[in-house]
């Protein structure tokens, strides 16, 4: 499985695929987007997932929603599926990238700020 299907906006894993789960849920703590995580019970969860501790049998994931920005936590194996439902809001938006573009505008004679770019574009 390569790691840009995991990273990407619409990307799926049921429990029911234990290898591509524990994967995606892993991933979903690096993601800087909006998680949907659908429960054993059929209930739908959608906001940021922050953290997992312990293991997807034994420990717990840290998450926000969208209404409710407190922290929570709720036992990982409650879990049944998650879903990369929201675009990674810092995508191409690394120390890094933005070096290179502050760079470019300075070689080329544009105005270059080190102002912070809005996150939406």
């Amino acid at each position: 499985m390569a790691d840009a299907d995991i990273h990407s906006q619409g990307f799926v894993a049921e429990r029911s695929d234990p290898e591509r789960f524990e994967a995606g849920v892993l991933a979903a703590v690096e993601y800087r987007g909006d998680i949907t995580m659908t429960t054993r019970d059929g209930g739908v969860i959608e906001g940021y997932v922050f953290d997992l501790t312990g293991t997807l049998e034994t420990g717990s994931i840290g998450y926000m929603t969208r209404e409710d920005k407190s922290p929570q936590r709720m036992d990982a194996v409650e879990i049944e599926r998650i879903e990369f439902s929201g675009k990674d809001t810092a995508e191409g938006k690394s120390f890094e990238t933005w070096i290179e573009k502050y760079v470019q505008k300075k070689i080329a004679g544009e105005r270059a700020s080190i102002e912070c770019e809005s996150l939406d574009d």
